[in-house]
Parts: C-alpha cells; sequence; structure tokens
C-alpha cells in the first residue's frame, strides 16, 4: 500500500485536500472567464481540475499519479496550441491567487507557492499579440 510522505512540502501544507481545493477554487474562476474559458474545451471543467491537481500534487513531492496517467508534463509543449499573452497570463494569476488565499497556508508556504506559480505563469507567454 503507498503510504504518502510526510517530510515534504505536499505533506506539510496538507496534501491531496490542499491541492484538490486549490484546483477546485481556481477552476470556478476560469469557469466565469471569458478569455481563459475557451481555452478548455470541455464543457466540464472537472477533468482539468483534476489534471492540475494531479501535477500539483506530483510536483510538490506527492504521488507521481500524473506521470503515471499522462507522462512527462511538457507544460510549455501541452500549452502551446492556446494563446497565451500577457491579458491571459494576468488573469490566469488572478484566478490562481484567489484559489491560494482560500487555502490559509502559513506565509512561508503560501510564498513558496505562490512564488513557483507565478514562474510557471510566465513560462507560460507564448504571445505578446492581444
Amino acid at each position: 500500500m503507498f503510504e504518502e510522505p510526510t517530510d515534504n512540502f505536499y505533506a506539510a501544507v496538507g496534501g491531496k485536500d490542499t491541492f484538490r481545493k486549490l484546483a477546485d477554487e481556481f477552476y470556478k474562476g476560469i469557469a466565469a472567464d471569458e478569455v481563459l474559458r475557451p481555452m478548455y474545451p470541455e464543457g466540464d471543467l472537472s477533468p482539468a481540475a483534476e489534471r492540475m491537481q494531479l501535477f500539483l500534487e506530483q510536483y510538490w513531492g506527492g504521488p507521481t499519479t500524473y506521470q503515471e496517467l499522462r507522462g512527462h508534463p511538457r507544460l510549455r509543449m501541452r500549452h502551446a496550441p492556446y494563446k497565451i499573452n500577457p491579458e491571459a497570463r494576468d488573469r490566469w494569476l488572478s484566478h490562481m491567487r484567489a484559489a491560494v488565499d482560500t487555502l490559509n497556508l502559513p506565509p512561508l508556504m503560501e510564498a513558496e507557492l505562490w512564488s513557483y506559480l507565478e514562474r510557471a505563469a510566465h513560462s507560460m507567454l507564448n504571445t505578446m499579440e492581444q
């Protein structure tokens, strides 16, 4: 039986429940966003939320389910078909900021998580066109 680690960021912030809440809260914002919502062709956003949850769990030291199901993350490649300009990035960050704020993490852990999310969002830019 798989036992989740207890000595890493993933476990320290609450494990699966924390990352599930983060993804679910994030996609609540996406659902009503006229710029970002079209990037998700699925009518139901729950599969996208699950993929994000699994990715973030793996990144932060949790189960490797994401890689087992989807292979290497290749974030830039997976996002390449979509126009990610500064407006899209900023909207993504706005929804993610609201989601992170619902977690009520200790300040240092929140700062570490947010720092990664900001870097990830900036790295996804693939056009400056409006």
